[in-house]
C-alpha cells in the first residue's frame, strides 16, 4: 500500500511538472512525497497527518511573508541608515515571529502526537532538514549550469 501512495504522488508531482504547474507547487509535490516516504506513512496515517501539516505549513508560510514585509525589507535596504529606535522595533519583531514560530511547531507536534508515533515525529524533523537541504543542493545545480 505505501508503494501504492509513492507511485500516486510521484505521478502527480510528474502531472504537475508537465502542466509546467508553479514552482511553489512542484515543490510541494516533491515535498509530499519526500516526507511520505521517509516517515512510511500508512494510507490511514496520511489521511490524518497531511491535513495537520499542510496547517501547519500555510500558518509558517504566512508567518515569514509577514516577517519578510516588515523585518528583511530593512535587511534588503541597508541598516546603516535605520535609526536605533527603529532598532529596537524590528528586534522586537524578529523576537515575535521566532517565538510564534516556537507556537506553531509546538502545536505541530502536539496535534500530530494524536495521530503519529513520537519516532515518526522525530523522522519528520529529519525528513524537513534533509528536503531543505536537497532543495538548496538542486538549487545551486540549476545556478551553475
Amino acid at each position: 500500500m505505501k508503494n501504492f501512495i509513492l507511485l500516486l504522488l510521484l505521478i502527480c508531482s510528474a502531472s504537475i511538472v508537465a502542466q509546467g504547474g508553479d514552482r511553489d507547487e512542484k515543490i510541494k509535490a516533491f515535498k509530499t512525497a519526500y516526507f511520505t516516504e521517509a516517515l512510511s506513512l500508512t494510507t490511514a496515517e496520511a489521511e490524518k497527518f497531511w491535513p495537520i501539516y499542510n496547517k501547519y505549513d500555510d500558518s509558517m508560510d504566512a508567518l515569514r511573508s509577514k516577517e519578510r514585509a516588515e523585518v528583511w525589507s530593512y535587511f534588503k535596504r541597508g541598516l546603516d541608515e535605520v535609526s536605533e529606535e527603529k532598532a529596537n522595533t524590528l528586534i522586537d519583531k524578529i523576537v515575535f515571529y521566532d517565538s510564534e514560530e516556537l507556537k506553531y511547531k509546538q502545536q505541530l507536534y502536539q496535534d500530530l502526537k494524536k495521530v503519529i508515533s513520537s519516532r515518526k515525529i522525530l523522522k519528520l524533523r529529519k525528513a524537513e532538514h534533509d528536503f531543505k537541504r536537497r532543495l538548496l543542493e538542486e538549487y545551486k545545480k540549476r545556478r551553475r549550469d
